[in-house]
């Protein structure tokens, strides 16, 4: 079997309040819901950011209005499930009213939470660890590497920062 590569498209959203948006994903219709920020996979097709106003749309209901940057890259490579995910976040701006309409039917819930909420909901490091940096610093641009959705080999590289020269 071969591997299998997925590009994700994912949104940080906040409201008025600094609260960052997340879904509740319920993957295998077991009650078991993971929390994630919402977005997903890059169809055929699709540039990132028209996966981002879709999947924006179909998880949370809202419709995107612009996006700010992007705000960090994670490359997840799982040899165990032979899985190759590279997945951009890119914070967002909004407008409307919460309603899902998955037409997966995997999401069952979207809400916004606190800073600390969210991250304490976030099971897993590689969803975890690189919004905690960018909510605590509010630096766009890392790229993050991690050998397993466990966290495995984790590995951040900072922001490249242009070097400016004296004259």
């Amino acid at each position: 079997m071969g591997r299998r590569d997925l590009l994700v498209a994912a949104g940080i959203l906040r409201d008025r309040f600094g609260r960052v948006l997340l879904v509740g994903n319920d993957w295998q219709g077991h009650g078991r819901v993971r929390h994630t920020l919402p977005g997903g996979v890059v169809e055929h097709g699709e540039t990132l950011p028209e996966a981002l106003y879709r999947e924006i749309y179909e998880e949370t209901g809202l419709k995107l209005t612009g996006i700010k940057h992007m705000a960090y890259t994670v490359h997840i490579e799982d040899e165990r499930r032979g899985e190759r995910a590279i997945a951009v976040a890119f914070e967002a701006t909004w407008e409307g009213l919460l309603n899902p309409a998955d037409p997966d039917g995997f999401i069952v819930e979207a809400r916004f939470c606190t800073v600390d909420e969210a991250l304490d909901k976030l099971d897993s490091p590689p969803m975890r660890e690189p919004l905690a940096d960018y909510l605590n610093t509010g630096e766009p641009g890392r790229f993050y590497a991690f050998k397993g959705w466990d966290g495995r080999g984790g590995l951040r590289i900072p922001t490249l920062k242009p070097v400016v020269k004296d004259r």
